[in-house]
């Protein structure tokens, strides 16, 4: 190199480079110009290191009537990652567990009206989140069991006994499997085609943290317009291995059955884990598990690492 020539370096992942050599030009020129390439440089390196794909910190939810002829309306959840982020949906029906889950032909958008083909099984939303360093797809837990629509005609038969004493006329009437309705109804009193509802359910602490090693879960069981008493619930956390199963439980006048749960060494299920998902039967004594006025459906409660 002449003695009147001069390096410029240009920074590299933390390295110097020979970049540039100038010759006759003042050694203030030369800083100035160091000075631009290495500031180039690391906004380069700082726009490389925020380049983030999309990640789910929050999952994505269904909300609405899960009733023929109603519309779900799914959110998006909450994202972390490099903006902009768009979204894409996609609707999937299930078996009345859950389970067997299909795309649902044209159904992406975030609403969804519910038909007869999806009467008696549940659905769920599949959320795909895309920016320009990747995608990330975040999937729901599955709607309640979807229920027809009411009927406008009379379709069960109707049975009304009056009697007359002393001036006084009284009726009993019973229609669709419900002796009783409103108010506590005995689970005696509810037969097909009635079916049990799985309709409320509460989880203590809340919301559960990756130290919880003791829960109570309560759950609220309806028909015929009322609390049913008497109904056999029965609960599990999903996938097994993160509690214990306890026996199942009966409702009470109110409608409501408490089960309680002791952690195992599988809970939490991972360190990412955010919904603490329980599968839910209740039942009539005597009945078929999956049949008669039996009701099954997944819910779930909110995990933070607490």
């Amino acid at each position: 190199m002449r003695n009147d020539e001069q390096l410029i370096y240009m920074p590299t992942n933390g390295r110097k480079r020979r970049a540039f050599v100038f010759a006759g030009i003042p050694a203030g020129i030369v800083l100035a110009l160091t000075l631009v390439f290495a500031l180039v440089g690391s906004a380069g390196a700082a726009t490389a290191r925020s380049a983030v794909a999309p990640s789910n910190t929050a999952p994505t939810t269904i909300s609405g009537t899960p009733t023929q002829g109603q519309v779900l309306t799914a959110t998006t959840g909450s994202w972390n990652g490099t903006t902009p982020i768009t979204y894409t949906y996609r609707w999937q029906r299930c078996d009345s567990s859950g389970g067997s889950c299909a795309n649902i032909s044209g159904a992406t958008a975030a609403t969804y009206t519910l038909g007869s083909p999806d009467v008696g099984n549940t659905l769920r939303i599949a959320v795909t989140a895309t920016n320009a360093d990747g995608a990330k797809t975040s999937t729901s837990v599955p709607s309640a069991v979807i229920a027809a629509v009411a009927a406008t005609t009379t379709t069960a038969t109707a049975t009304a006994t009056t009697t007359t004493t002393t001036g006084t006329t009284s009726t009993t009437s019973t229609t669709a499997g419900c002796t009783t309705s409103g108010g506590t109804v005995p689970i005696a009193d509810v037969t097909s085609p009635a079916h049990l509802s799985i309709d409320q359910f509460q989880v203590s602490p809340s919301p559960v943290t990756y130290g919880t090693r003791a829960l109570t879960a309560r759950f609220h069981v309806s028909a015929c317009g009322g609390s049913v008493q008497g109904a056999l619930v029965y609960v599990t956390a999903v996938p097994y291995g993160m509690f214990t199963i306890p026996g199942e439980a009966v409702t009470g006048a109110d409608g409501w059955a408490s089960l309680n749960f002791t952690a195992h060494a599988g809970f939490p299920v991972s360190p990412h884990q955010q919904l603490l998902v329980m599968f839910v039967r209740a039942r009539k004594l005597g009945e078929d598990i999956l049949g008669g006025v039996s009701a099954r459906r997944l819910v779930s409660f909110k995990v933070t690492r607490g």
